[in-house]
This record gives C-alpha cells, sequence and structure tokens, in this order.
C-alpha cells in the first residue's frame, strides 16, 4: 500500500458558499450535565454529581452537517425527530449554526437522546433514551430528499442502523440517476446494501464485520478491493483510529497515516470525517486528496470534548501549517511517507548529507544549488556521537537539535533527518532519492554511497563548495580548539 502524506498545499478549501450537501439519516441530541464531584452517595458507591450546568449538541447525522456548516458550505439535513423538547431543540440548535433542515416528525415516537454526565472533563455516565421505529417513513423521506436533491454537490447518507435508511438503495439510485456523488457513513447493514455509492467510509469494526479480520495492509487492500468490483463503489476510506486511513479503489491504494495529536476524545471523529470527504467530493477533488484532508480535520475534533466540529479557518490554519509538504524535521519513518507522496505527485527527491556543525554561507550556496536539481531536498545530519567519532573530541560544536532547527529554516531544505550510523548508507536503501548530491572534490564514484543509487538508477553529482569558507576555518578564525579535525 503506497503511503500519502495529508499535509499538501493543494488541500487549502476555497470559498464554500455556493457548496450545498445533502445530509440523510439517523439524528440525535446529545445532552451533557456538567458539574463537581465532592462526594460518593450513602445509597450506592457511586459519585455524587452536582449539576451546575446543561449543554446540548446535536448528534449522528445532525453533527455530520453541523461540520459541514461550520466548514462554510450550505448544509440540509434529513432525518427522523418525535413531537418532543428534544427535537426541539435540535432543530432550533441547528438553524442557530445555519442549518437547514427538513425533519420527519413523528407524534408516537421520541427524539433519540445520548446524555452524558461529567466532572472535572471527564466522563462518569452516559444513557441512552430511544425506542424502535413504529411507523414507516420511507414515502416521506422519499419525498424530502427528492425536493433537495437537484440543488446538492453530494449527498452524505449517515446511518446508526436506527431506521432512517432502511433503504438506502432507493436514495443512492436517485444519486447516481441525477449525477450526484453519494458518501456513505455505514454501520452493521451488509455493505452490498451502499452499491453504486461514490464512497463509503467504514472503521475497523465495521469492516471486520463486513469482510473479516485481516493479518496484513495488502489483505485488507485486495478484500477491499473486490468490494469495490462486487459493489460498483468508487472508493473505500476504511478509518484506522490512531493509525490512519486506508483508500482503496479499483486501481489503487493508498494509506494516509494519522497525524500525531494528544487525543481527548474520540466522539464524533467519524462524522467529522465523513462532512468533509462530502464537501471535498462536491468540489470534485479525487478520493485520496479528499481522505487526506478529513484525515487533518479528524485529527483536530479529537482534541476536543464530545461531539465537536471543526470550523473552516481552523482546519485552513492547519492545513497553511503543514502546507510546506510536512516540511521540516522528521524521524524515518515520516520521512519514508513524506518521500513516498512526493514520488508520487512525480516530484523528484534529492539526498544529500553531512555534519553541518557551524552552517556557513558555502553550506547555504550549495544546498541551493543541490535543491534546484529536484523538487525536494532531503538533508541528513550526523548524530552528535557520529560526529564526533568522524571530527574527534570537542565536536559538534552545535548539538543536534540545534544543527537540525537552523537547516530546517532554510528555504532551499524540505526535510531534515538524522542518522546514527558513520555513513548515510542505510538512509539510502531505505528511501532510495533520485539524485544523491556532495560537495568537494570528490568524482561522483567516490561519493559514500554512490554505488547504491547507481544500482537502482538513480544519479550521483558533485557540487562545487564556496572556496575558503569551511567550518575549519570559522574555527580558526574563532581561536585555536584542540582535537579538531577538517570539515
Amino acid at each position: 500500500m503506497t503511503s500519502a502524506t495529508s499535509s499538501s498545499p493543494d488541500l487549502l478549501l476555497p470559498s464554500l458558499k455556493d457548496v450545498h450537501v445533502l445530509v440523510v439519516g439517523d439524528v440525535m441530541l446529545d445532552r451533557y450535565w456538567h458539574g463537581d464531584t465532592r462526594r460518593i452517595s450513602q445509597e450506592a458507591p457511586v459519585p455524587v454529581v452536582n449539576v451546575a450546568h446543561e449543554e446540548v449538541r446535536p448528534g449522528g447525522a445532525a453533527n455530520v452537517a453541523l461540520n459541514i456548516a461550520s466548514l462554510g458550505a450550505r448544509c440540509t439535513l434529513i432525518g427522523r425527530v418525535g413531537d418532543d423538547e428534544a427535537g426541539r431543540d435540535l432543530a432550533d440548535t441547528l438553524h442557530a449554526a445555519g442549518v437547514v433542515t427538513d425533519f420527519v416528525v413523528a407524534d408516537d415516537w421520541p427524539t433519540v437522546v445520548k446524555l452524558r454526565v461529567l466532572s472535572q472533563g471527564q466522563q462518569l455516565l452516559r444513557t441512552d433514551f430511544e425506542q424502535p421505529h413504529t411507523a414507516d417513513i420511507g414515502d416521506a423521506l422519499l419525498d424530502r430528499f427528492e425536493a433537495h436533491l437537484s440543488s446538492a454537490g453530494a449527498v452524505v447518507l449517515q446511518d446508526y442502523d436506527k431506521g432512517v435508511l432502511a433503504d438506502p438503495e432507493v436514495l443512492i439510485a436517485r444519486c447516481r440517476a441525477a449525477g450526484v456523488d453519494v458518501v456513505v457513513d455505514p454501520k452493521f447493514k451488509p455493505l452490498s446494501r451502499y452499491a453504486g455509492s461514490t464512497l463509503v467510509k467504514p472503521n475497523v469494526v465495521e469492516m471486520q464485520a463486513a469482510v473479516g479480520s485481516w493479518s496484513s495492509s495488502e489483505e485488507l487492500v485486495e478484500k477491499t478491493r473486490a468490494l469495490c468490483v462486487a459493489n460498483d463503489v468508487g472508493a473505500y476510506v476504511v478509518t484506522q483510529g490512531g493509525a490512519g486511513v486506508s483508500v482503496v479503489t479499483a486501481d489503487e491504494d493508498h494509506f494516509v497515516p494519522a497525524r500525531q495529536v494528544e487525543v481527548f476524545d474520540v466522539t464524533g471523529a467519524g462524522d467529522t470525517t465523513a462532512a468533509v470527504l462530502a464537501v471535498a467530493r462536491s468540489l470534485g477533488w479525487p478520493p485520496l486528496r479528499a481522505a487526506q484532508l478529513a484525515n487533518i480535520a479528524s485529527s483536530i475534533v479529537v482534541t476536543k470534548s464530545g461531539t465537536a466540529t471543526v470550523s473552516g479557518p481552523e482546519l485552513a490554519m492547519v492545513v497553511s501549517q503543514q502546507s510546506r509538504g510536512d516540511r521540516g524535521v522528521m524521524d524515518r519513518d515520516q520521512l519514508l511517507h513524506a518521500v513516498a507522496y512526493a514520488r508520487a505527485q512525480g516530484e523528484r527527491v534529492v539526498f544529500t548529507n553531512g555534519c553541518f556543525d557551524i552552517l556557513h554561507a558555502g553550506h547555504v550556496s550549495y544546498l541551493e544549488e543541490a535543491r534546484a536539481l529536484g523538487e525536494r531536498l532531503i538533508v541528513a545530519v550526523n548524530d552528535d556521537q557520529s560526529v564526533t567519532r568522524l571530527k574527534g573530541l570537542g565536536r559538534p560544536i552545535n548539538e543536534l537539535e540545534r544543527r537540525q532547527r537552523v537547516l530546517s529554516g532554510l528555504e532551499s531544505v524540505d526535510w531534515v533527518v538524522a542518522f546514527t550510523e558513520d555513513t548515510p548508507e542505510p538512509l539510502l536503501e531505505a528511501l532510495h532519492p533520485d539524485v544523491l548530491v556532495k560537495g568537494g572534490d570528490y568524482a561522483p564514484s567516490e561519493v559514500v554511497g554512490a554505488e547504491i543509487v547507481t544500482a537502482y538508477g538513480g544519479e550521483v553529482r558533485v557540487l562545487s563548495l564556496v572556496e575558503d569558507c569551511s567550518t575549519t576555518k570559522i574555527l580558526e578564525k574563532a581561536g585555536p580548539l584542540q582535537g579538531q579535525g577538517a570539515e
């Protein structure tokens, strides 16, 4: 499976004021009771929460709609609510956020409510209030769906197996006839029920229920690709929690690693993913690009409490921070992902290495010249112990973290990675850069690692260094230091 990073400048969303997404599915109201806990009940060994305030948030398909509106797109939501206070609270909250609701209101059925009791930031209890549906709303739902379909750029079917999407096949057929993309967030119906969809987003548990377990990423891809063909689905986006997202079509597959954040609450992360996928599809984005943006959005929402949303400016800020293609200091695994993505975009990757103990004008000129040979430049830096082995006691002058930080600040440098070995050969074996570059009076065949690069068809280049400009000369001018080696 090809790895793809989720931080490309083409992930910035344009204005969404003309984007309209139609969401259909099971809606619910999430209530939160917040209060202090100061004692244990005398009636049972449970904490007593002194409820200080109550909060309501849209849940289920309603949270998907809220996320879409928060991103700046227009959203219409179709679902079923009861003729009760919870249903009215849900509608009012959504209207205040700019979501248009077209609910089927049931007289003899209560709105689904999930109540969570929290104290000091911790969830102590969750209580669900829900009853089976007592009446078929298929015709009423379809009437509402057809009324809004023609103006939609994409449709989300948000299925929580609570009865609203009893016949998803009918809605998918109408979408296909109208030429509208349909994104499905399934539960535990057979995935064949969503045949013909543009994109289906199961999580690991839902995928295992559909195809059984797998022992490797390759087996997951094989099983998912078979589903694409059998169910005529454009792509499956399999969310894998903290690991990342697998994007599989009939012809290709990619893995988008998760963005590393401190997770506070995973509630609603799948809703955010579905919302972003639908917005991206409305813009005509391909599955991989849509999944990359959704991956970033979900990484933001899991840092928040409860069912939460991601705003357009908030998402744009994080994408902008990463829009240099994850430029900067990386470990080896992160760099492997970044290089794989760059190569998938057809970018030429250049590699150089050194101690870079005191960065000087010669280094800067040399790195600019190296960067001009491709679209991406990797600078591999000897760690402190290897510098000492190579240069002698007293070196390095600057510790690894400082050397990496200075290098990563150069416009010419994309990625900086440390290596502990005396040579960069293990890195070259793993990364297979298109060009290996060194500066100095070498023949290309004398460059360390040249035989590795030429063996797989890469290029080796030797660039000139600025005369009378070296770390050694700088140190000589600063005063003699014992144990210095030449650079």
